[in-house]
């Protein structure tokens, strides 16, 4: 079996890897299209933004399909093509967040109420409590005393509704 030497970042040759061995190489990068080149991390073209930067900036795509940016090839799998490639977005084409319904807003709130409400003293605490592996608050679990200001203290008729 014949390999051809492809060097590595670090001067040494490494072996390209060979088809039968899951790795593909990387397409090279078109450079006539900026959008569908490859680049490194934070150096994507101006007016183009993630799900995430979008919603920071109170956008949506919108339907819009989004331009697949590939990671430039690795040093250390330089063969490997990219797994997890980023979605970008046109700014210019996102539009405003549709406002959360106040059923949506009720669903969040339960959802949120069972994972913040302990099953056996039923107290509502801020944070999130270990029900996969304890089951419980830690003060119903092994005694440990919970400081007040982290759970929500309710009325008997909260409770009730």
């Amino acid at each position: 079996m014949s390999h051809a030497l492809t060097p590595n970042p670090r001067g040494t040759p490494r072996p390209e890897p060979s088809p039968s061995s899951g790795f593909r190489r990387e397409h090279p990068s078109d450079s006539s299209n900026p959008l569908v080149s490859a680049y490194d991390w934070g150096a994507a073209p101006e007016g183009l933004a993630t799900r995430r930067q979008l919603r920071a900036l109170g956008l949506r795509p919108a339907g819009q399909e989004p331009i697949v940016l590939r990671c430039r090839p690795c040093g250390y799998w330089p063969g490997r093509v990219c797994t997890r490639p980023t979605y970008l977005y046109r700014i210019d084409r996102a539009k405003p967040v549709r406002p959360m319904t106040f059923a949506q807003e009720r669903a969040l709130d339960r959802a949120m109420e069972a994972r913040t409400r302990c099953p056996k003293c039923r107290r509502r605490y801020h944070h999130c409590l270990p029900l996969r592996t304890v089951g419980s608050c830690l003060e119903c679990y092994d005694g440990t005393p919970a400081d007040p200001s982290s759970y929500v203290h309710e009325s008997r008729h909260d409770l009730a509704a």
